[in-house]
């Protein structure tokens, strides 16, 4: 097979998400319909239009030890966090180079994600600058608020050389990250990628921007069933913190080192709306256009495809437009896709959502069950004429024959990125 239609395979996944700090107690909320979204109760939320927020389950100080979580923004230690789990998961026992590790340095690549970045430290370390002056200011502060930051420091903790990127497309950025670690391999770059998505954005600033832009939801008084895809009383997103990171590697690199596989990772389809800053192209003209990439560009069978992951975050536009685009791409075949909205459970994650989602969509197919979504008390008829949305309990997927999956996920700017998945 020459190199430039290797086949890519997950064998390890980590995260850490506002139901669990790992993969197991992150995917046992997801499959029992948990809501992970809280009550702030730090002393700037009081003041907040919006006082709830998906909060990450265990602080990565737990992990993490404390000098380096220091020199990390919240962002990068959520993601060293899920990176060390999926590292470990993939059977990696050191870092590239070392005795036993499995993999060379220059045939290792890292692509992680994050839609905002270090803005906790960025904002931070400017209320510092003006309450205590110029010298109090952390020397630390630009490594810690560079975008690349959670990349680069993953890529350090695993001796990574063979590309180390940071793709930075809003809420699109962690399946963006992963579709380019896909192409890595792909194309021969290298053996092994770690790839998703970082987000830790709750925070006032961003609270109260997306907030007096209506984008997120006001609901209070009911935290847990507050994000609601697809509910006709849907009033916006709500934040969520996290991160998800996936090990992709060239089929034959793991056969040679006996690596458990979850699943094959196909490809990617990306494009843009060009339609607005904010706004979805209210048709799904946009996602049409990934979706039908993705099917030109790998050998995906719309015949195999039985789950979508969708990015259903719980806006009144955005939910239906998805929808849209599926049933413009899929036809009456869309009847037969089980879509999940699992930000009813998590929030969303920003950059952070497409790695969390992804980890889901790759359980779901190794474990044939497809994430419910939660909090639908009156389904909004438009969303039922066009999908077989997953209500309430989770769902069992086909147990024979080999099937596909997708996580969409969408951002600000038009950003569009549809990822495949398939068992092997």
């Amino acid at each position: 097979m020459s190199p430039t239609n290797r086949t890519v395979v997950v064998t390890g996944i980590g995260a850490t998400t506002p139901l669990g700090g790992d993969v197991a107690s992150t995917w046992e909320g997801l499959v029992a319909g948990r809501s992970g979204v809280t009550p702030l109760t730090q002393e700037w939320a009081a003041e907040q239009p919006v006082r709830i927020a998906a909060q990450i389950a265990v602080e990565p100080t737990e992990v993490i030890p404390r000098p380096q979580a220091r020199r990390l923004d919240r962002s990068a230690q959520f993601a060293l966090v899920a990176a060390e789990e999926a590292w470990a998961d993939a059977g990696f026992t050191a870092k590239a180079g070392e005795e036993g590790a499995g993999v060379e340095p220059e045939r290792l690549g890292a692509v992680i994600a994050s839609g905002i970045g270090g803005v906790t430290t960025l904002l931070g370390q400017y209320d510092v600058l003006k309450e205590k002056g110029v010298r109090r200011v952390s020397p630390h502060t630009v490594p810690m608020l560079m975008p690349n930051s959670p990349s680069a420091n993953v890529g350090l903790a695993v001796n990574a050389r063979a590309g180390v990127h940071t793709p930075v497309s809003a809420c699109a950025s962690g399946a963006e990250a992963i579709g380019y670690a896909i192409e890595m391999i792909r194309s021969g770059r290298a053996d092994v990628v770690v790839a998703g998505g970082t987000e830790a954005a709750i925070h006032p600033l961003p609270m109260a921007a997306f907030a007096n832009m209506m984008a997120m939801s006001k609901n209070n008084e009911d935290p847990e069933g507050a994000s609601r895809p697809y509910d006709t009383d849907r009033d916006g997103f709500v934040m969520g913190e996290g991160a998800g990171v996936l090990i992709l590697e060239s089929a034959e690199h793991a056969a040679a080192r006996g690596a458990r596989v979850y699943a094959e990772a196909v490809g990617q389809g990306i494009s843009a709306d060009s339609h607005d800053i904010v706004q979805p192209e209210p048709e799904g003209r946009g996602i049409q256009a990934a979706l039908r990439n993705l099917l030109a560009s790998t050998d995906l069978d719309p015949a195999e495809l039985v789950h979508v992951n969708a990015h259903a975050t719980s806006t009144p536009a955005g939910d239906i437009a998805e929808l849209k685009g599926l049933r413009a791409v899929f036809g009456d075949d869309a009847d037969h896709i089980a879509v999940s909205g699992t930000k009813s459970m998590t929030g969303h994650l920003l950059g952070g959502a497409g790695g969390v989602e992804s980890v889901a969509t790759v359980l779901a197919l190794y474990n044939r069950v497809a994430p419910p979504t939660i909090n639908i008390k009156e389904l909004d008829p438009a969303a039922a004429g066009l999908a077989d949305v997953v209500r309430d309990e989770a769902r069992k997927l086909p147990v024979d024959g080999r099937i596909a999956a997708l996580n969409d996920s969408f951002g600000f700017g038009g950003h569009n990125v549809v990822l495949a998945f398939r068992t092997v």
